[in-house]
């Protein structure tokens, strides 16, 4: 397993690297620094801004390579790509069926 020599003092979860331990704990202090302009909404880190800020501007930036259909963060992108991949992350809570999507 990788080393995480930095632990958080609050709930002593560790990070491979300090810069992630300061951005996990802002989520104790509350301490949300980046503010959009359009909408005054605050963010912890300046990349969750960024990715906000997309929904204002309508860019999407990231491109399924497989169908073409764009989206406005990597991480939108990447659970895109699970439907072509055809992993079912989703169970129903009803009937046990599994799906790609959160929505069925």
């Amino acid at each position: 397993s990788r080393l995480k020599p930095f632990n958080c003092e609050e709930c002593d979860l560790h990070f491979g690297q300090k810069s992630d331990l300061l951005t996990h704990q802002k989520i104790h202090t509350g301490e949300k620094p980046y503010q959009c302009l359009e909408c005054g909404t605050f963010f912890r880190q300046k990349v969750t801004l960024r990715n906000h800020e997309r929904i204002h501007t309508g860019e999407k930036p990231y491109k399924c390579w497989e169908c073409g259909k764009s989206f406005s963060s990597k991480s939108a992108l990447w659970s895109h790509g699970k439907t072509h991949a055809g992993i079912k992350s989703y169970k129903c809570f009803e009937c046990g069926k599994c799906f790609t999507t959160s929505s069925g």
